[in-house]
């Protein structure tokens, strides 16, 4: 949406130290066997242990099809390539929900234009009125399209 419009992308992140172990602890702690991959429920368990909720079948689906075809699971290095992503995804939308909420000045949930604007004004107050206008239109008519799919 906005972000990707914009230009903006997430800022690479990488693990500190201690949050590197601690993801190869919970792989080996859900690596019951000492297999050295983790199957799909082994998976799912690691992700409610690191982020605190159960993936979708469709997310278990994505992440095993992604796994290489030779293996009968999810490597060590492949789980942590995973957990990297979906940290650097949590990590950008609360960046974002943290914007959004400094923009939101009535605590409505929702940006009209004029606090669209002035937000725009205080970011950055060379952008033309035309640039706001235009930016504001693409998220409403973005936003109605993704209502329109669910």
């Amino acid at each position: 949406m906005f972000f990707s419009e914009a230009g903006a992308r997430p800022r690479t992140w990488e693990a500190s130290p201690s949050e590197h172990k601690k993801w190869v602890k919970v792989f080996k702690a859900c690596d019951e066997d000492n297999k050295g991959y983790l199957s799909r429920e082994d998976f799912k368990v690691a992700v409610v242990m690191l982020f605190g909720y159960k993936p979708t079948k469709i997310e278990a689906d994505s992440v095993m099809s992604s796994v290489n075809p030779n293996t009968s699971g999810l490597s060590l290095e492949e789980f942590l390539s995973i957990v990297r992503k979906k940290k650097e995804v949590q990590l950008h939308r609360n960046e974002i929900r943290h914007i959004f909420t400094a923009f939101d000045r009535h605590y409505r949930g929702y940006l009209t234009l004029e606090d669209f604007k002035k937000a725009f004004r205080q970011v950055a107050p060379k952008l033309s009125e035309r640039t706001i206008l235009e930016v504001f239109r693409s998220i409403v008519t973005q936003k109605k399209a993704d209502i329109q799919r669910h």
